[in-house]
């Protein structure tokens, strides 16, 4: 029997090695479900900083060269998104001085129906949109838009940005969906 203990010596090696490989491996994989959720979390975080008015945490949201299509027009890269969201908190707070005294008026988005495409690096998506207001004399809440968006996504650095977002308002003929059901990510 003196070989048997060599043997499973070299098996217990080999197990270990086998086992702290695949562990290393786990730890490194990334699934379509982590994908997933991170896109998710951005589509929040995106919200979150149009509806509190956060320029620089709403241009996080895109890569550097990103493309954003909305009501204000196509705007082209991080900086000039932040810019252009800058102007539009800027015409919003001047609108807000005709604003009764009180609490002043909310307007907040939500995203829904999220339908997602993931491959390596990059990613397509396509959701519903709304947005709530309370912007009359008495506060009620009543919808203020609604539409969809058409995504393009890309991981930088680990995180995933919108590389290009298409924002389609139902309130504006210019914004329009067609009447072609919008195709599912591919």
């Amino acid at each position: 029997m003196p070989t048997a203990r060599p043997v499973a010596v070299a098996i217990m090696v080999l197990a270990v090695a086998v086992l702290g490989c695949g562990g290393l491996w786990l730890r490194q994989s990334r699934s379509v479900l982590d994908d997933r959720a991170e896109i998710e979390d951005l589509l929040a975080r995106y919200v979150f900083a149009l509806d509190w008015q956060e320029p620089e945490r709403y241009g996080d949201t895109f890569t550097a060269a990103g493309v954003l299509i909305w009501a204000g027009g196509t705007v082209t890269g991080r900086a000039a998104i932040v810019d252009e969201m800058r102007r539009a908190r800027a015409a919003d707070t001047a609108r807000r001085g005709s604003e009764p005294p009180g609490r002043p008026w909310r307007r907040r988005h939500f995203t829904t129906n999220l339908a997602l495409r993931v491959a390596g690096e990059h990613a397509t998506g396509r959701s519903y949109w709304f947005e709530f207001n309370d912007d009359t004399p008495d506060r009620k809440a009543y919808l203020g838009a609604y539409g969809h968006s058409e995504d393009e996504f890309r991981r930088v650095d680990g995180h995933w940005l919108f590389a290009r977002r298409q924002i389609f308002n139902e309130q504006r003929a210019e914004m329009a969906a067609g009447n072609a059901m919008p195709l599912p990510p591919e």
